[in-house]
């Protein structure tokens, strides 16, 4: 398949483009910064845009067979920055008539898995106070997503970590897992790439977690 890959400078967005790569994608990892992309292969194009331009975009969606995003705020202060720049790619590819997009978004996001125990419903409460500029900016992306033309899907995971891939994780579709506290960024990534070419998946929230 023929993708593009929007944050490839990113935890997630990098193992992206590598999981693609080494599955014989070719990828295109459009990026602000070539200097802080360092991943290489057979395949590999590297576009540096402005995220804020649609227009600009355009070339780096046009033909796709699926649009990969693992944008997102990386602190608080950068909270709104979700939304705004996943605008710009629903513009571009809609444009260009590009339809696939996968996005990474947050558990909180998604609703109450049931049954969970009363540990986890007040960690999310907890975490969701904290952060509540971030997830509303997930909202307000994911409203974005929902009034647009894309066939989108939202992966949710919950809290990150930097451990190796498994390949083995629990997903729901529409929900989230009862108990899911952790995902490594490299079984997010696997789990975006999984659903690009499921029909399931599509115009839904996916839950991810261990």
């Amino acid at each position: 398949m023929r993708l593009t890959v929007f944050g490839a400078t990113g935890g997630i967005g990098q193992e992206i483009v590598k999981q693609a790569l080494a599955s014989g994608h070719e990828v295109t990892a459009v990026v602000r910064d070539p200097a802080r992309f360092a991943v290489t292969g057979t395949g590999l194009q590297v576009v540096k845009a402005d995220l804020t331009d649609p227009e600009s975009l355009r070339g780096a969606v046009a033909g796709r067979h699926a649009v990969l995003s693992g944008l997102g705020a990386r602190k608080r202060s950068d909270a709104g920055i979700t939304a705004r720049l996943t605008r710009s790619v629903l513009a571009a590819m809609e444009a260009e008539g590009t339809r696939r997009l996968v996005v990474v978004s947050a558990a909180p996001v998604g609703p109450e898995a049931p049954g969970d125990g009363l540990l986890d419903r007040g960690m999310r409460s907890m975490i969701s106070a904290i952060l509540k500029e971030v997830y509303a900016d997930l909202r307000a992306m994911e409203a974005e997503l929902a009034a647009g033309a894309t066939d989108w899907t939202s992966v949710r995971p919950p809290k990150l970590t930097d451990k190796p891939l498994t390949g083995t994780y629990r997903r729901v579709v529409g929900g989230n897992p009862k108990a899911g506290r952790t995902i490594a960024r490299a079984d997010v990534a696997h789990a975006m790439l999984a659903c690009v070419d499921d029909p399931a998946t599509v115009k839904q929230g996916v839950g991810v977690a261990y």
